[in-house]
């Protein structure tokens, strides 16, 4: 694995794959390099204009790439939900579901549910669209779930009493509580249903995205959109390498269920993806339990 890129790439002729925000960053970049290995790849997202140009770039470097553009806003379970449907009506086969989009360090605000919006749209989006598309996923001959986290995830805390930060909102530490809990989704996913699906977790270390940006344009700061974008410049990988992590769980032979994929490089923020451990607390089972029996009840979904 040390110097795993795209290009190795199994062949995934036959494979359909959904990739969450996959018009921009990481999520583009892996929807590009998956549609050229051949699979079909149904790219899920909240904006159809800017996911029908990424559709068009993708096809001007892989003229026969078999994309099809999807709705679906994660903050919005009504958005999930005929997503779902969709799906179950219109996919023949399900084989890997990369649950990637997120947003990252933005002033407080809700979904349209009510869920705190980082927690709402990289936790409990995803918990659902997950639970939504089980049954479909369980029906392909080897499904995958990937599930993208962040080295920020070390970070934070399960505070039950104020998941949604109405007491008290830290945006950075509302991001790290929402990426740990993708690492107790991932974890617990594969010990429930271990035997009917491969569920992963991987992070793309620091790699220069628009995700950097959205938490300065959405508080008005131009002095901060500025520092991110000098940071990127120095210190960031591209958004092709950040996605590798998210390629090799999603199609790698030796990925096992409850691995943890991310960059090998310096301080894993950059380099080929390898197998890692997360921090202490995702694995607490106890606390994955009780964050996977407070999802069911927010989002009133529940897996078989």
């Amino acid at each position: 694995m040390a110097d795993w890129t795209a290009d190795e790439l199994p062949d995934c002729t036959g494979r359909t794959v959904v990739v969450t925000g996959a018009n921009s960053g990481i999520g583009l970049e892996a929807t590009r390099e998956l549609a050229g290995a051949g699979a079909h790849v149904v790219m899920a997202c909240r904006s159809l204009d800017d996911a029908e140009r990424a559709r068009e770039g993708i096809r001007d470097d892989y003229p026969g790439a078999s994309l099809t553009v999807r709705e679906l806003d994660l903050a919005d379970l009504s958005s999930v939900r005929a997503f779902a449907a969709w799906t179950d009506e219109e996919l023949a086969r399900l084989d890997v579901l990369c649950n990637n989009a997120g947003v990252m360090a933005i002033p407080r605000s809700e979904t349209a549910d009510g869920f705190e919006t980082q927690f709402g749209v990289n936790h409990l989006g995803h918990f659902a669209l997950t639970g939504l598309l089980f049954e479909q996923l369980r029906e392909a001959p080897d499904p995958r779930v990937v599930t993208q986290s962040s080295g920020m995830h070390a970070r934070g805390e399960m505070d039950f009493e104020d998941l949604h930060g109405v007491e008290d909102y830290d945006k950075w530490d509302a991001y790290a509580r929402s990426k740990l809990a993708n690492l107790l989704f991932a974890y617990e996913l594969d010990r429930r249903y271990g035997d009917e699906l491969t569920s992963v977790g991987c992070h793309p270390g620091y790699a220069a995205t628009n995700l950097q940006y959205r938490g300065p344009e959405a508080e008005g700061s131009r002095v901060r959109k500025l520092a991110m974008k000098a940071a990127n410049a120095l210190l960031a990988q591209s958004a092709e390498a950040g996605a590798w992590p998210l390629l090799y769980a999603a199609t790698a032979d030796d990925v096992e269920g409850g691995d943890y994929v991310g960059p090998g490089g310096l301080l894993n923020m950059r380099g080929a993806p390898e197998k890692q451990h997360s921090a202490s607390q995702s694995y607490d089972e106890a606390t994955a339990e009780r964050l996977w029996r407070v999802s069911e009840d927010a989002t009133g979904v529940e897996f078989p």
